[in-house]
């Protein structure tokens, strides 16, 4: 009877500490018990609830858009109405950007400091569910849930813990490395320090992060990839940005915050010239994150407002 009521105690204690750390990833890393749960968990199904993702109502179109408007876009009229827009937005604010804006197909259209790696915050999460994706069938089990439901968990809701997890569950970052490399990611564009973003040490380019997604946009699995990502005006991070402007609904992405830190990597549903992917990353400790997110959603409304472009 004491070891019953031992045993008892001790899957208590499990169980509290584990929903403590799953629902509040700044608990388990100043208590260091994330890891430890996580290993006892391995041994021990127990049951832990998972918070439901929010319903993303984002379905990847069965044909590519591209396919049928691609012709009609004249990228270097496109390049010039873009810079006359952009631009002045980019150099009102004393911060280092980097931003790429690409059709699917892989032209240019934006283009400032594509290549300079830069810190990504939680667009870090972008590389390390494509690299789960890429790597795991979605139905893989990771203790009583499914990848799908922590990949939707981890970018929907930008949860630390649920990234950290899936990149150990990966085998590291250089597993993860290997897998996005395979999707068509450039090894040398990217530095991964962990799954989550919060490390300084991560750095990624625009490139980068938009071969990450255009692989996944043709990914098996580009499914679950795309229901994960938070739509603007409408779900997840971006629920409160950009509403009642014509990006609310058709733009889906990825969001970024650390401290002079913001960043936002996605697609676009143009409504002329189809899925557009594009990155923007800006580092600026000087600059106010309520000033970055502004500028970054100026520019991103201002790909949706894009008109013009077409051949005459």
């Amino acid at each position: 009877m004491n070891q019953v009521r031992n045993l008892t105690k001790t899957l208590t204690t499990i169980v509290t500490t584990a929903s403590l750390s799953w629902f509040n990833p700044a608990f388990a890393q100043s208590n260091n018990i994330a890891t430890s749960v996580y290993k006892t968990l391995e041994f021990a199904p127990i049951e832990i609830p998972v918070p439901a993702p929010e319903q993303n109502t984002f379905n990847a179109p069965s044909q590519l858009h591209f396919d049928s408007n691609n012709s009609k876009i004249n990228y270097d009229v496109c390049r010039q109405i873009l810079r006359s827009e952009i631009d002045p937005i980019v150099q009102k604010y004393p911060s280092k950007w980097a931003i790429l804006v690409e059709s699917l197909d892989g032209n240019t259209i934006y283009n400032y400091n594509a290549d300079l790696k830069l810190i990504p915050a939680s667009n870090v999460k972008i590389l390390t569910t494509a690299a789960a994706l890429q790597t795991l069938s979605p139905q893989s089990a990771i203790g009583s849930k499914s990848l799908q439901d922590w990949v939707t968990v981890t970018n929907i809701n930008s949860n630390n813990y649920y990234a950290d997890t899936l990149m150990r569950h990966l085998g590291g970052t250089q597993k993860a490395r290997q897998a996005l490399m395979q999707l068509g990611v450039d090894s040398q564009s990217f530095r991964l320090a962990d799954g989550s973003g919060l490390s300084r040490y991560n750095s990624a380019s625009p490139r980068a992060l938009i071969q990450a997604l255009r692989g996944m946009y043709f990914a098996e699995n580009r499914q679950v990839f795309f229901a994960s990502l938070p739509t603007a005006g409408q779900t997840g991070t971006l629920r409160n940005r950009m509403r009642q402007t014509p990006a609310q609904g058709t733009v889906h992405a990825k969001t970024g915050t650390l401290t002079g830190v913001r960043a936002l990597s996605g697609y676009v549903d143009h409504p002329i010239y189809g899925t557009l992917v594009f990155s923007i990353l800006g580092n600026q400790a000087n600059s106010s994150g309520a000033a970055l997110v502004g500028a970054i959603d100026q520019i991103v409304v201002k790909l949706t407002n894009l008109t013009g472009c077409e051949n005459n």
